[in-house]
């Protein structure tokens, strides 16, 4: 008792790290904040909002999240608030002491990756910092012998 039958081997697990990952998907509060560290690193935070309904009733909750360098840039170019995320990331502790010197936490998310969602028609009310939704360009005729491929 207590080991492997004869014939059967006993498997064991263990974690080498435990894992720390989120995914949320949801709509921003507002249009993300850009900063810079004073190294340069550009810093990019924001609130993703969603919505949990069971029977009749709905429980709205929010997430702050910070994006790192590309990432950062990136959201902040292609996202705006009201504009459908899903965000990955890991989730951290964040502790501070308000104005009134009450020490205090906040559960914040790092973001690793995000993700477009939504439909098409969720970009047509995009501010004007951010690209056009489009297609291709078209090319004049004639420049297909000019093109490596």
């Amino acid at each position: 008792m207590g080991g492997a039958e004869e014939g059967q081997t006993e498997k064991t697990y263990s974690l080498k790290e435990e894992e720390n990952k989120t995914v949320v998907q949801g709509r921003l509060c507002a249009d993300p904040e850009m900063r810079q560290t004073q190294s340069g690193i550009s810093v990019c935070s924001f609130r993703v909002a969603w919505s949990e309904k069971y029977k009749d009733t709905e429980r709205k909750l929010f997430l702050s999240c910070t994006a790192w360098r590309g990432m950062a840039d990136m959201i902040c170019g292609y996202f705006y608030k009201g504009k459908e995320i899903v965000v990955e990331g890991s989730l951290h502790t964040e502790e501070y002491t308000d104005k009134e010197g009450t020490k205090r936490s906040a559960i914040k998310l790092n973001v690793d990756r995000v993700h477009f969602c939504g439909s098409r028609s969720d970009a047509d009310g995009a501010p004007a910092s951010a690209p056009a939704t489009g297609g291709f360009t078209e090319l004049p005729p004639g420049t297909d012998d000019e093109l490596p491929f």
